[in-house]
């Protein structure tokens, strides 16, 4: 008998184990059963698995407890070590945000500009996250709430917005609170799944904010909307 699938599969079911006892100090006499259903609770990937590795807990022993005259009992099929090994590399070597997503252009804007040339900007371009510089400082996210929200404070007002849009700056109108509130920062380092953890975690979320490591104020160099998350699920699915 071919003993090479389940090999494989043992390999990964194993490395699957000793991870998920390392990220969440899972006590030595619990069952991979047990892991996973916990783990459930804390890791998407597992979630989204978890009736198939509860599966292939059972699949494992019936691999590793021999018959009386020493046979292994079942082997995997190729579809289920693939299967493993697909779930090993998702929780043991995800894929990150550097590696896998392609980086958008980014219009950008100094915080020094008057509102009425962002705006001439965001008409000519359709980008609606603006990164505001001051130097080499990321200051905030210039949107169309917030814009919406500083013209309407001055209609309520009475002043006239044309006067307003011309002499205002854009770093006038920024709210650091913004930035926590409806953006994440995630570093190229971090993952894909933590991308969908942010969206998942804050309904309120604009975007998230990808720098080289994830530090409020660095250089952003790449934006991910909602829109995009029909592409991470996609790389998720193939990887």
């Amino acid at each position: 008998m071919d003993k090479t699938n389940a090999a494989a599969f043992l390999n990964a079911y194993n490395k699957i184990d000793s991870q998920l006892r390392a990220l969440y100090n899972y006590k030595a006499s619990m069952s991979f059963t047990d892991i996973v259903r916990r783990s459930a609770e804390k890791n998407k990937v597992v979630r989204k698995y978890e009736d198939e590795l509860t599966d292939f807990a059972r699949l494992r022993n019936a691999i590793v407890h021999q018959s009386k005259d020493g046979k292994i009992i079942a082997v995997p099929c190729d579809e289920a070590v693939e299967a493993m090994q697909k779930i090993e590399r998702l929780l043991c070597t995800p894929p990150t945000i550097g590696q896998t997503m392609r980086e958008k252009k980014i219009v950008s804007v100094d915080d020094a500009i008057s509102l009425k040339q962002a705006l001439l900007l965001i008409s000519r371009t359709g980008y609606s996250n603006l990164p505001v510089y001051r130097g080499k400082r990321m200051t905030g996210i210039l949107n169309n709430r917030r814009i919406i929200r500083a013209m309407g404070e001055v209609i309520g007002r009475g002043e006239d917005l044309g006067a307003f849009a011309a002499n205002t700056a854009v770093g006038e109108i920024l709210e650091q609170s913004d930035l926590f509130s409806y953006y994440r920062y995630l570093g190229k380092k971090d993952t894909l799944q933590d991308i969908l953890s942010a969206f998942e975690n804050n309904r309120k979320l604009l975007a998230v904010l990808v720098s080289e490591n994830g530090t409020v104020g660095e250089r952003i160099e790449n934006i991910v909307t909602a829109s995009d998350l029909v592409a991470v699920n996609k790389i998720l699915e193939d990887y």
